[in-house]
């Protein structure tokens, strides 16, 4: 049986997953204490059957976990009907689609920026991070310009999403779990001050209008709108930045696909975007619990039991894709869900797209003879899968 944590299979997981969709269907996982979903069509159920839900177990919170606890429990991501269709209701009238839209000139004039930045850092020293020059910095600001977080406090984003997402792996170390717990603690009080500044003196950023905003005589309350908060900054990120890492090392590493990149960035921008999530997807695992017996291909998923839905191993099934085991930045049919899908489609999906389509060609109008300068290191996580560093130079 696969172990989660094992240094190759974090390196390569997918030859082992591969393994797993040929058993056909759902496997119990004893580690785990759960099912596992490695084909399309059981991973997508998963996500999409209302017996399923996403049910948050709160940790001890006698043991300094309570601000972790009511960040999960009053957050869109960890709530199921009817508490997540008022939340997602109320989020979704304030961070709406034509709000996001019109972020585009200003996710382009930052990433014109950070590509300014990375030049004079490559004519200095010869190379510089696709990661911490590029990819990581533009989403944090956008979505700190979004929320109205001050430029001078930007650096504290990073650091406690980190923190809070280590949580998602799989047996998370003490340290980690501590760091989470400080995070969590941090953060929310940060939010906490910038929402009782802006209910006082309300601005034109997203948590003013989260602090204003009602429907049917609902409001968000003071957690939800700060599990709110912090949900948009680790979900409106994290998705770019593994993202684009994985797909942008993955295209680097392709003669044939770098060529596309080379001398039409703009031509095959959007099927490039959605081959980066299903070729290598930033988000590997989602995991829900039956809420009666529930059944999901061959097997039977009992009330109280975990099943995880295996996205990554979905978007490369033999039987939905055609050769998934290679990268083609002009795939036409490709169903991938790297963002999820169902009532939790990720939130920031359509950010995410928006950030990743001004970002990627960007790059390669600036740097069209873009290369690796040396081998990306690869973060020690599989849940979120990405890279920490990733060395460019030009040929």
């Amino acid at each position: 049986m696969i172990d989660f944590s094992a240094p190759s299979f974090v390196k390569d997981p997918y030859p082992e997953l591969a393994l797993l969709r040929k058993e056909g269907k759902p496997v119990w996982h004893d580690g785990l204490g759960m099912w596992l979903a490695a084909k399309h069509q059981d991973a997508n159920a998963v996500l999409r059957t209302k017996t399923l839900g996403r049910i948050f177990t709160p940790r001890d919170p006698e043991t300094q976990w309570n601000e972790f606890n009511w960040l999960h429990s009053d957050s869109i991501l960890d709530s199921e009907p009817p508490k997540h269709t008022r939340l997602r209701s109320l989020v979704g009238k304030a961070f709406s689609r034509s709000r996001i839209d019109s972020l585009k000139p200003e996710i382009e004039r930052l990433a014109g920026i950070l590509l300014d930045k990375a030049d004079l850092k490559l004519r200095t020293t010869g190379t510089f991070d696709l990661i911490a020059d590029y990819a990581e910095p533009l989403p944090v600001k956008v979505i700190a310009a979004l929320l109205g977080f001050p430029d001078e406090d930007e650096h504290l984003l990073r650091p406690w999403s980190q923190a809070i997402v280590k949580m998602y792996e799989v047996n998370p170390s003490e340290q980690a779990q501590a760091e989470a717990r400080l995070a969590a603690h941090e953060f929310a009080e940060y939010v906490r001050g910038l929402m009782v500044e802006r209910k006082a003196r309300r601005g034109e950023d997203l948590i003013s209008e989260l602090a204003s905003v009602e429907e049917a005589g609902e409001k968000l309350n003071t957690q939800e709108l700060i599990a709110t908060c912090v949900l948009l900054l680790n979900a409106g990120h994290e998705a770019s930045v593994n993202g684009f890492g994985n797909g942008i090392v993955a295209a680097l590493q392709r003669e044939d696909q770098l060529a596309l990149l080379r001398t039409n960035p703009r031509g095959v921008t959007d099927t490039a975007i959605e081959e980066f999530l299903r070729f290598d997807a930033p988000l590997q695992l989602f995991e829900r619990t039956a809420t009666q017996d529930t059944k999901v291909g061959e097997v039977t998923v009992l009330e109280g039991q975990k099943i995880a839905s295996l996205l990554g191993s979905a978007n490369r099934d033999e039987e939905v894709f055609d050769k998934p085991e290679e990268m083609d930045l002009t795939r036409a049919n490709n169903p991938q869900i790297g963002f999820g899908a169902g009532i939790h489609f990720c939130l920031g999906a359509p950010l995410a797209r928006l950030e990743l389509s001004a970002s990627l060609p960007m790059l390669f109008e600036r740097f069209p003879n873009i290369e690796l300068a040396e081998e990306p290191v690869r973060r020690d996580t599989f849940v979120l899968r990405g890279y920490e560093t990733i060395k460019v130079k030009t040929a």
